[in-house]
Order: structure tokens, then C-alpha cells, then sequence
């Protein structure tokens, strides 16, 4: 892990290297990432790409979230009413990721299929529908979504041809589990109702799967779309979902609004001293993607991991993490080399390395050095 000069000339971004998806859980992990790389200082600042696959440790699936009734009706309205608003997802959207995962629940209840990953496939897809216009209550967008442009790391295109609708499902996926929400009538892959569902169906692949398995998760969200950049979006955006929706209260705005923007931010590379787009760069270096999220959301950080660390408020590194905290490695009475954005479900969104891009992965790993997490907006 790249150690964080306090004068920082910005240098020109390495080329990003395809981070593997040879994963056994479901996210990525970064090779050596919490340590201090020791030409981090140097003039010279060419670490090669990474060329190989990180290993991969057990960790589980994305968080399910609260339980949800057992079937639609006023319970369900008035939470999708309170979980939508709190996340930020159309009310019509989320009551269709619900109502999905309640028919697979009663159907194929060994799959585990779960809304918020209906929904952060629903996010990342085609913003809940928004690429459409406002879904009507008749489930469908303002106007027909065609295929939305999606790209993988490294910049390249990778929209499966020929997607479609609220879930961008293929001709083939479609073929294969189309089912209609309601019973009644062709199902429509431009009704948010029938592409959830459909969505669902091919997660579980007729029972074949069981999502609550890190594994097998990210192979079904991949075999809609095995592009990695989508299934790091798919995943962080999942465990944010799942850990907002396990709590009694809503969100502090400015959590949610730093969270979003380093979920959007994956994808791009490392860049020493790197500010992001907004600042000039091509990409970010740890305390320059966690500076710019918190200042996105009105909270001005110090530019480096160990001024960030002597300077919010800290946690008791015995505690878990909360939603937007920030997880710091290093010695705090030397250096703080290193600093992430928590997302839930023990997992981070940094900017790991040279050669690297922003991505999410577990933030502990055994003989890390794990210096506790601080909490910006408390």
C-alpha cells in the first residue's frame, strides 16, 4: 500500500490494471493492503500494474438487510416508503426489489436472493430506472430504457448488446427466466415488477444457487454482468443498502452523500497525491478520495491519512465501524499510511496502490495494522 507523502507533486496516473475475479467471496482484496510500500517517497514512483490475482478470503455475501414482511400490502408499502426515502431509491423501484424477494422467499427459499442486491443491481443498471424517466405506477419508465452505456475498468465498453429495460437484462437472460410479476399478461422487461423478478429468477437459477454464499453471489450477479467494475458497484452499493436497512434510524445525509461518492469513484486509478476528476487528476490517492467524498457532502477533511487521523473524531478500535466511517492503518504515533471509507458488512471503497484503481474489498485482514476507525461526521 502506497505511503502517503505530506508534500505531494502528482504524478501521472499508472495504467490500471484489471483487478482479477478470481474471488471466493464475492469482493476484491487487495495484495498487501495494509502495508506501506517503501518506494512510496522515492523520485521514481513506478510500481508495475498489478499482474496477478490477490488471494481470496472467506468473508460473506452482501448484508440482507431487515427482515421484510411476508407479503405485500400496507406493511410493505410503509416500509418501502421509509427505506426508500432514506437510500435514495424511487419508491415504485424499491417495492418491486421487495415484492421480488418475497415471491422468491416463498418459492425458492434456499436461494437467499435478497432485495438489496436486486437493488444494487437496479442502482447500477440503470439508476432504479431513472435512465428512463420517473417509473409510473404502472411499473414502467416515462420512456423505454435501451442499453446503457457501461463501462468496465480500464475505460473499454462493456454493455452486453442488446439490454434492456430497468435491470438491462440480455435477450438471452430474458428468454430463458421472463416471468410476469402479476400473472397476467407477456412479461416486460420495461416493467420494473417483471425485469426484478426476472432478475431474481436468474440469480437463483431454479434453486440452483444459494446467494447467502460469498461465492456463489458474485458468480450469479456475474452471470447477468461479469464486467468487474459493475460487480464492485453491485457489491459496495449492496452493503450499503443492507446496512442502512438494519437500523432503526436514517442516515446522517452527509454519510450517505460521502458513501455515494466513493461508490461512484471505483473504477478509477491511483494517482499519487490524485484529487479525482473534480481536482484535475485521473484518480485519487487514499486521503484524496476520502478528502473529496466528505467534502462532496459539506465536511472538510486534512489532506493526508495521518492528519485525518489526529483530526476527526475517533473510534475505540475494538468497535465495529459505521456506515461512512473512516478505517485508518498504520502506527498512530508515527505514521497513519493509510485510510478507506467503510461501506458496511466489514468491507471499504480506497484507492489502494500504484497501478490500482478504486475498488471495494474487505478493510481487515490477519497481520494487518489496523489502527482504528474515525468518524467525521458524528
Amino acid at each position: 500500500m502506497a505511503e502517503e507523502p505530506r508534500q505531494r507533486p502528482v504524478r501521472r496516473a499508472l495504467v490500471v490494471a484489471l483487478v482479477a475475479v478470481a474471488v471466493a467471496t464475492g469482493l476484491f482484496v487487495v495484495a498487501n493492503s495494509q502495508q506501506s510500500s517503501p518506494q512510496a517517497d522515492s523520485a521514481a514512483n513506478t510500481a508495475p500494474p498489478v499482474t496477478t490475482p490477490p488471494p481470496a478470503p472467506a468473508e460473506p455475501s452482501p448484508t440482507q438487510g431487515a427482515a421484510l414482511p411476508a407479503s405485500p400490502g400496507k406493511q410493505l408499502d410503509d416500509w418501502a416508503a421509509k427505506y426508500s426515502t432514506w437510500l435514495e431509491i424511487p419508491q415504485r423501484s424499491m417495492l418491486a426489489y421487495a415484492k421480488a424477494t418475497i415471491t422468491m422467499s416463498q418459492e425458492q427459499p434456499g436461494c437467499h436472493v435478497s432485495w438489496v442486491t436486486l437493488a444494487g443491481i437496479g442502482k447500477n443498471a440503470s439508476d432504479h430506472g431513472r435512465a428512463g424517466g420517473v417509473i409510473g405506477e404502472d411499473g414502467r419508465p416515462a420512456q423505454p430504457i435501451g442499453t446503457v452505456e457501461l463501462l468496465d475498468f480500464n475505460g473499454t465498453v462493456v454493455s452486453e448488446r442488446d439490454a434492456n429495460g430497468p435491470m438491462q437484462l440480455t435477450p438471452a437472460i430474458w428468454d430463458r427466466w421472463a416471468r410476469s410479476a402479476s400473472g397476467a399478461g407477456a412479461p416486460d422487461p420495461q416493467n420494473i415488477d417483471d425485469a426484478a423478478l426476472t432478475a431474481a429468477r436468474a440469480l437463483c437459477a431454479d434453486g440452483g444457487r444459494d446467494l447467502s454464499d460469498g461465492p456463489t453471489w458474485w458468480n450469479a450477479v456475474g452471470s447477468l454482468q461479469d464486467a468487474p467494475l459493475f460487480l464492485h458497484r453491485v457489491l459496495a452499493t449492496a452493503n450499503v443498502y443492507g446496512t442502512v436497512a438494519k437500523t432503526d434510524a436514517p442516515p446522517k445525509a452527509a454519510v450517505l452523500k460521502a458513501v455515494y461518492f466513493a461508490i461512484e469513484k471505483i473504477g478509477l486509478p491511483y494517482v499519487w497525491g490524485g484529487n479525482g476528476i473534480e481536482g484535475g487528476h485521473e484518480g485519487f490517492d487514499c486521503s484524496g478520495l476520502t478528502t473529496a467524498a466528505y467534502g462532496n457532502a459539506g465536511i472538510t477533511l486534512k489532506r493526508t491519512a495521518h492528519w485525518q487521523y489526529g483530526s476527526v473524531p475517533l473510534v475505540p478500535v475494538e468497535e465495529e465501524p459505521q456506515l461512512g466511517d473512516l478505517v485508518f492503518f498504520g502506527n498512530p504515533s508515527t505514521k497513519i499510511h493509510h485510510v478507506g471509507i467503510y461501506v458496511g458488512n466489514k468491507q471499504m471503497v480506497d484507492a489502494p496502490t500504484f497501478g490500482q484503481a478504486v475498488q471495494v474489498h474487505a478493510y481487515r485482514r490477519p497481520g494487518d495494522d489496523y489502527a482504528g476507525a474515525g468518524r467525521p461526521a458524528a
